[in-house]
């Protein structure tokens, strides 16, 4: 069950979205991770909404200067830290023009923190409910705000499920236990795998890629978008070349499809992450192809930490990052 706390602060942002009357645009600004993570809510908001939706990496955000940002734009950014520079120069420079800021950030009065108008607070770690991490939080936030502007009983429905993520996420690590030991013990020497998803789930492929094993494996990888499989990327395709796919549960689980069944072809090295076999007993069916990357995205974590384990490369250490200048 979802703090109270979290709930208010949700609430808060979200009564201040309602009150707007008129809104010309929805910007969800990170980097890395925190970026990725908020993909597939424009996605959301994409397939819900008429009003327009973009995601921006921050420091492109800043720099890009998107024309209609102004009075009637609301911005949300998230850092874990609550410390990225790129991000927190972004939410002051969105609110200088005027627009709405909600920021989502794990440590409250961090510079993040005190830049936005609505802060809001998730929890970390392991002992944290699923409803109160980043994502839970995410969701809960977007589907309020989607219920706020244009009321619909599908929006109930994705923040009643919200409540019922940790119950999901668990029976999907476990369903897939068993495959993520082998996975790790077949693929620890890997020197690059790529990753492949879309829709609503191309946020997990990215955030695999560049996050998990670039960053926190230093192991070589790339993002393909699975439209875009066919428009150049396929051309590396060979039998001992690995590749991570989530096959999507949504709308765009054809283009899934279709490159799963060209790749499964030619390359011996493939690791499925069909979203169509989890059980998600606890979401409206109206509502699943949203929810189902949050699984996919569980499942790939317990595969990093595998990875970690077999390669003796403790996903804490780094090189370069908070490490020095940069």
């Amino acid at each position: 069950m979802m703090k109270q706390e979290h709930k208010d602060q949700i609430g808060r942002a979200v009564e201040a979205v309602a009150s707007k009357g008129r809104i010309n645009h929805f910007y969800f600004v990170a980097c890395g991770g925190s970026q990725a993570f908020m993909m597939p809510a424009q996605y959301l908001f994409d397939r819900e909404l008429e009003t327009p939706s973009s995601v921006y990496s921050s420091n492109e955000f800043v720099h890009r200067a998107p024309k209609a940002l102004g009075p009637d734009s609301v911005v949300i950014t998230c850092s874990h830290s609550g410390n990225t520079p790129e991000t927190v120069k972004a939410t002051e420079v969105a609110r200088g023009k005027g627009a709405t800021t909600i920021a989502l950030s794990n440590l409250v009065d961090s510079p993040l923190w005190k830049a936005a108008e609505y802060p809001i607070h998730y929890d970390w770690g392991k002992e944290a409910d699923a409803s109160d991490l980043n994502k839970g939080i995410l969701y809960r936030l977007i589907f309020s705000i989607l219920n706020a502007v244009s009321p619909s009983e599908r929006f109930q429905k994705g923040i009643d499920g919200v409540e019922n993520l940790n119950g999901m996420i668990e029976k999907a690590k476990a369903k897939y236990a068993d495959i993520l030991k082998e996975w790790g013990r077949q693929y620890k020497r890997e020197e690059l795998i790529y990753t492949m998803g879309s829709g609503a789930s191309y946020g997990e492929a990215y955030s695999f890629a560049i996050c998990l094993l670039m960053e926190m494996q230093w192991i070589h990888s790339n993002s393909i978008h699975s439209g875009e499989y066919f428009h150049g990327p396929f051309e590396v395709t060979d039998f001992d070349v690995p590749f991570i796919i989530i096959k999507g549960l949504g709308a765009t689980r054809p283009l899934d499809e279709r490159a799963y069944n060209f790749c499964r072809k030619y390359s011996e090295k493939i690791m499925l992450v069909d979203e169509a076999d989890f059980d998600m007993t606890g979401i409206d069916e109206e509502v699943r192809e949203y929810f189902a990357p949050l699984l996919a995205g569980a499942v790939l974590r317990s595969l990093a930490d595998e990875f970690a384990y077999q390669r003796g490369h403790d996903l804490s250490v780094r090189r370069y990052m908070w490490r020095m200048e940069y």
